[in-house]
Formats: C-alpha cells, structure tokens, sequence
C-alpha cells in the first residue's frame, strides 16, 4: 500500500512494530532460526483450551515475508467461485478471477516473480508471460520431475519470487524457505516494496513502535489517530487516512483492543459479529521421501510444483490440494524434528530425502476465531477441518513417492503455531451482515479506515496467500488514489 500510494504523490507514514531484520551470519543457520527462534516474536499466544503457545510470527519491516518461500502463486478461476470440497463449500468472492487479473499482473510485476506461463495444467487465464523464466530444476529434481510424468502427473515450475535473473544477487542456497536472506536475495516486501517506497521520499517509516489502538471521533465513524507505544512512552498519531496492515491475526486483535462506546464489540464488529472469526491458515504438512541408499544433492529444491490433485480429479470427487517442493530439510529443522528419531538419524535421512510441502484447504468456520482475552493475551480458537481429504493427499503423495523409489516417509503436520499463512479475519464483501470490510476493503462501519493484508480473504484456497495480498493492495491502493485521494490512478 505504501508503495503504491507513494507512486501517486500520496504522503505516507508507516508505523512498523520491530526493526530491519539484520543481515547476518545467522540468517543461515538452522540453530538460529529452528532451535534458538532468534528471529522469532518473543510472545506468547493461547490456544482455544487456554493452553500457551509461542507463534512462529515475526516482527521486522517486511513482517512475514522475510522469511517466506517466496512462492507467489495466482489462486484459480474457480477459488473465486463457490467451491465444494469433502466438508463443505469456499465461498464465492465479490470479484471475479477475470476482475482480479490485472492485478496479479502487476503483482507479479512487482515482485519479480519467475515462472512459465502455461505449463501449470490448471492455470487460469493470463495475459501474458512471467516478468521472469523459470529458474529451473537443478539435475535431481529434474530426473523427479521425469518420474512424474512417467506416472501420468503433470508437475511444472512454481512460479517464485527470488533475485535470480541477470544481475540479480540469489546464489541458489539451500537456505531460503523459512530463512531470512542474508544477501538481500528473497524478494520479500521489504526488499521489493518497501525500501522502493521509501526512495521516492514520499513515505517516512517509523520503527519500534506498536499500534495499542485506534481512536475515532465521537461519531465513531471516522478514526481521528492511532495511539501508540514507543520506547516506554505512548503517544497519539494523528491522520486523514488508516490502513491497517499487521497480519490477519494482528489486525483483527487492533480493531477488537479498539473497542469503544460506539464499537463496543470492536471497531467493524457491529454489523456482522465477524470480526476475527473464520481464521484460516490451511492444512499444511511436511514429508521427507527418503531413498536409504542415494544421497540428494540438490541445493534449492523449491522449484517444482503439483496441480493434479488441486480440483476434482481421479482420486476424488472434491479437491484435494496442492503439493510444492519444500526448502532442502536438514537434519535440525523444525519439519523435521520428530522426536521418537535420534537427531544423528534425521541428520543421514535429510541428505537421502526428497522434501514436500503438501497444502489442503481449510475453510472459514465463525467458531476459528481471534480474540482477546481479559488480560490482553491473543487467543487464536482454531478446528481443523477439511482434515479428510488433506489425509488423502499425504497418503496418495507418500504412495507415488514408494513408487518413484522413496520407501522411507515421514510427514510432519503443522500446528496452531504456524501462523504463515494467517487470513480471513475481516473478510470483505458486498453485504455488511455478512462481512466485516466492503468489496475495496474499508472498514463497512467507518468512512477512513482500510484493512489490507490477509485479513480479506474470504477463503483460503489451497495456495500460498502472498501474490494474492500484493495484488489486493495494488488493487486496493488504485481505487484510494483514483476515487477517495483523487490523485493520478495512472502512477
């Protein structure tokens, strides 16, 4: 938001809660990052039984994004639409993937995203080719991909955003999916959305501070300021707009700890009583298909990426999901910290195995929700569901694995604590009762107030949410300059 708003002449400030993440030695190392969570938010959440967690979230200018895979991926023409799955329907969106097309363009753009456009089997219609090639495979994932095909699937590049063209400073390391980039590399939305605004001297960016709440007038329809904390003192920030970008978790916790005589219920709560509900954060779980006999010597694995089950298909009658190379595991990582395995085993099994990411739907349910409890500690009450049919995609992936020649597998489901891809707490709409944000994301109950992250996102689909959250605030940001700021929508 900020960098496209200063593109139109926009006087931006951005409020950020941590600090640049630094670049460092540490960045690349499975200690740091796994076992120390020094890059980690030192906080502490509670489950829906009130137990307490640590979340796997963190607070750096570029938030999340610093430590993504860098996969940026459009959702289908059919993610706009009513889906069925095993347990239920997604439901339909205010716009459809034709509307949204633009904007995945420019996201792309934006991003410097690498792909192949027409080799993913199911990929909705585009209008034109990545802003960059396909990376490629390195020789052993290649030979995989050969494998595949030989079983009648389909794999194909997965579109990723790294600094890999020309010129570009990615060395292809075997620390990229869920490490931060020590060379700057990963194009995260620091590096490709924030450091460009702040170029342009439209935008001032203030660090260390945390957001407490945000203040209307007596109305309670337009948000006057943000109160803030910031070394020890709290101070108010005064505005004419507010855009709220903390994360679907964190954005849906600042509009509940809002709360006034005219939001008692937390500001956009009003209406429709969603605010925080329908968390999503996808069935995500990560296997090692292991060859005991054959080293793997890939470094960057993350290149490749499986369709064929995404929508119905000859397995079910439902979608089953999305499978993507995972980072190269090592022995020490957190997907692969299973605990009855001495880590000497992990360690031999990390450099005989083929890793996956394996990413079913969840879908929204008003009881998987956000909230505060009495002492201020966020408290993330989340079901599983679609369990079903993720379950089938673990087991039909780990017997196409045997039959490549993986014997050995061995899965890791993820957690409430991983909060990676948080979204669908303030989801947007064209009805008030039924949405928390109008179809451009302002706030239904207040006239100045945006939410512009995944906190929109009405479904979850089956893919990573990252492209979709830039091409939402691109979208978003032309409609502020064209129709509220009424400055040139052109830039």
């Amino acid at each position: 938001m900020a960098n496209r708003l200063a593109a139109t002449g926009a006087k931006v400030l951005m409020i950020e809660r941590g600090n640049y993440l630094p670049r460092e030695a540490d960045n690349w190392s499975v200690k740091a990052v796994f076992h120390d969570r020094k890059y980690t938010a030192k906080e502490t959440w509670r489950d829906k039984d009130g137990k307490p967690f640590h979340p796997s979230t963190f607070y750096y200018v570029g938030g999340n994004s610093k430590f993504f895979g860098a996969a940026t991926v459009r959702f289908r023409t059919e993610d706009f639409e009513d889906l069925e799955h095993e347990d239920g329907v997604a439901p339909a969106w205010p716009w459809t993937y034709s509307e949204f097309a633009p904007y995945y363009d420019e996201a792309e753009r934006l991003m410097g995203t690498h792909g192949t456009a027409g080799a993913d089997p199911i990929e909705p219609p585009r209008s034109g080719p990545f802003p960059y090639p396909t990376i490629g495979h390195e020789p052993e994932m290649e030979a995989i991909a050969d494998k595949l095909r030989s079983k009648g699937l389909r794999p194909f590049p997965l579109p990723i955003a790294i600094d890999r063209h020309k010129g570009g400073a990615c060395v292809r390391c075997a620390t990229c999916d869920g490490f931060a980039c020590k060379l700057g590399a990963k194009n995260d939305a620091e590096v490709r959305l924030v450091r460009p605004a702040l170029a342009t001297g439209q935008v001032d960016l203030v660090l260390d501070t945390k957001v407490l709440r945000l203040i209307t007038d007596a109305t309670g329809k337009r948000v006057t300021g943000v109160e803030i904390e910031r070394g020890g003192e709290t101070k108010v920030i005064e505005g004419d707009l507010f855009i709220s970008s903390a994360g679907a978790i964190n954005s849906s916790v600042l509009l509940l700890r809002s709360k006034n005589e005219k939001h008692p219920g937390g500001i956009g709560n009003n209406t429709s009583d969603l605010l925080g509900r329908n968390y999503m954060a996808h069935n995500n779980t990560a296997m090692m298909a292991i060859h005991p006999f054959r080293k793997n010597k890939v470094t960057f694995q993350k290149s490749m990426a499986i369709n064929d089950f995404y929508l119905a298909n000859h397995h079910r009658p439902y979608p089953l999901g999305n499978i993507q190379g995972l980072g190269k595991l090592q022995g020490g990582m957190l997907t692969a910290n299973v605990k009855f395995i001495p880590e000497w085993a992990m360690d031999l099994f990390a450099t005989r195995s083929v890793d996956w990411w394996i990413m079913s739907e969840d879908l929204p349910h008003r009881d998987n929700r956000v909230t505060l409890d009495n002492d201020g500690t966020v408290r993330i009450s989340y079901t599983p569901n679609n369990e079903k049919a993720h379950n089938e995609l673990v087991k039909v992936w780990a017997k196409t694995m045997r039959s490549i020649g993986y014997p050995l597998i061995i899965t890791q489901r993820m957690d409430i604590t991983v909060s990676m891809h948080q979204c669908g707490t303030a989801v947007f709409g064209r009805d008030p009762a039924t949405s928390v944000l109008d179809p451009w994301c302002k706030v239904w109950d207040v006239d100045n107030l945006y939410v512009v992250d995944a906190s929109f996102l009405p479904s979850s689909t089956g893919f990573n949410p990252s492209l979709t959250i830039v091409a939402q605030g691109v979208r978003v940001a032309e409609h502020l300059a064209r129709d509220v700021l009424k400055t040139s929508a052109a830039a």
